[in-house]
């Protein structure tokens, strides 16, 4: 069984910086195709980026391309999300979830585990 644990969030003003970080445990890291979703107060969870198993690739949600950074370090098991630039819309709770798929993907009904998320606010 894979337990992801998510940290990292806070709250911070407009066009601040936040990392977040997602740690796995109970499988080897470099197994796991990590993505990161979001849910807004009253919203559907949705899909923010994505990185493949050796980190070679990387996909992201077009309203956070150039301000979201995804990387991970394998030998660390983990995974982070840079933030910045961020903006009040981007006030969310933040999962972490994994998959054993090669390719990336931003459909939620293909991750197998997730975290139980951290919660990032943005102030105006």
């Amino acid at each position: 069984q894979v337990r992801l644990v998510e940290s990292g969030g806070g709250l911070v003003q407009a066009g601040g910086s936040l990392r977040l970080s997602c740690t796995a445990s109970g499988r080897p890291f470099s197994d796991l195709s990590i993505g990161w979703f979001r849910q807004a107060l009253g919203k559907k969870r949705e899909f923010v980026a994505a990185i493949k198993m050796d980190g070679s690739d990387t996909y992201y949600t077009d309203s956070v391309k150039g301000r979201f950074t995804v990387s991970r370090d394998n030998a660390e098991n983990t995974a982070y999300l840079q933030m910045n630039s961020l903006k009040p819309e981007d006030t969310a709770v933040y999962y972490c979830a994994a998959n054993l798929i090669i390719l990336l993907t931003a459909r939620e009904g293909l991750y197998d585990y997730w975290g139980r998320g951290t919660q990032v606010t943005v102030s105006s």
